[in-house]
């Protein structure tokens, strides 16, 4: 991979060479293992006051992020959102300081103006009233333009697609031609636009990954993406390692762990209920504590090391802190598993993103 970095560095400079909007700075070696974080929401939360604190001091999150060892941030992008947070532009400009700070940028291309997961892949409202070739046209076009203006180092097709995106056309149970017409047409829209970007396809959890992944043996992409979350894919480490491997193996690929968290309380910081809250949620040996966060995170690391397929591991929702107020009913129901505590200083749980 380090050979290939001459030859990504000129195609990445000759992208950016017809307008000074695309500069960017000199790109940074590709890692040979990811120590990433999604931090989506840090735009929506500083743009509503809240300040991030490392020892008690106020920080940039992300400067934050980059000293505890992180080298990579996923976020997320969704098409029209009606706010505005999320968007093509908010993302932009978002990525552009994340390089600049020197990680690497990876999006997640939701094709949707809001969530998609495994039970919600609704198509942009732009995009309703398309014919299937319309929509596949608006794919190329859109994924073209997210790798030439954001230039990201990691582009996700879709978001926990366990059964296609782009509903209808794209649902891979009951469209399965089309789906794949879909994937492929986004996948050869970044092999167009950016040889150099890799790409990844994300299943949610374990159960139903071996029949997605081989749907889709065939689709020209370069990295498996996993979600691994105990409340709702099991307790078993030992579990994740080996369906990670078997995948890897069966497809010749690389498989990162895109998602997973873990509480440090079962506490709360605001009145939106959180997704977390009971012990019998927990892993045994794992205590809701920031030291039992730590351990979880750090076992997650170690388990994605040791695997011989593995590139790296992802924590969702670090920044995600209860930032709008003890009372907010719209706040977050992640709090308790954020990197950051209630009083938004940095948990012990950050040093795991270290090198070692």
């Amino acid at each position: 991979m380090k050979k290939l970095l001459s030859l990504c560095s000129l195609i990445f400079l000759f992208s950016c060479s017809n307008s000074e909007e695309n500069a960017n700075p000199t790109p940074t070696p590709e890692p040979t293992f990811y120590r990433a974080t999604d931090a989506s929401f840090i735009p929506l939360i500083e743009s509503e006051g809240t300040v991030y604190k490392n020892n008690g001091v106020a920080e940039d999150p992300i400067i934050t992020l980059k000293n505890a060892g992180c080298n990579a941030i996923r976020i997320r992008l969704w098409h029209n959102p009606a706010d505005g947070h999320s968007g093509f532009n908010e993302v932009k400009t978002f990525a552009q300081r994340i390089k600049q700070a020197g990680l690497k940028v990876w999006i997640t291309v939701h094709y949707s103006d809001t969530w998609a997961d495994p039970g919600h892949q609704t198509k942009p409202a732009a995009w309703q009233s398309m014919d299937f070739n319309s929509l596949k046209n608006a794919v190329i076009s859109y994924t073209t333009q997210i790798v030439n203006e954001i230039q990201p180092d990691i582009i996700q097709i879709g978001n926990e697609t366990n059964d296609g995106m782009l509903w209808p056309e794209g649902r891979l149970s009951t469209q399965e031609n089309q789906y794949l017409q879909l994937v492929n047409a986004a996948c050869g829209a970044v092999r167009s636009a950016n040889p150099a970007t890799k790409i990844m396809l994300h299943f949610a959890g374990l159960t139903g990954a071996d029949w997605y992944f081989g749907k889709v043996a065939q689709v020209d992409y370069d990295y498996i993406g996993l979600s691994y979350y105990p409340i709702w894919h099991g307790k078993s480490l030992v579990d994740v390692q080996n369906k990670m491997n078997t995948l890897g193996n069966l497809h010749n690929k690389k498989v990162m762990l895109a998602e997973t968290s873990y509480p440090f309380t079962l506490g709360f910081d605001d009145f939106t209920n959180n997704v977390v809250g009971l012990n019998n949620q927990l892993i045994p040996g794992f205590d809701a504590t920031p030291n039992g966060q730590r351990g979880f995170f750090s076992a997650i690391k170690n388990m994605v090391n040791q695997s011989p397929v593995g590139i790296g591991f992802c924590y969702w929702g670090a920044e995600w802190v209860a930032f709008r107020g003890p009372t907010a009913t719209n706040g977050s129901s992640w709090e308790n598993q954020a990197l950051w505590d209630f009083d938004q200083n940095a948990l012990p749980a950050m040093s795991v993103f270290n090198a070692n």
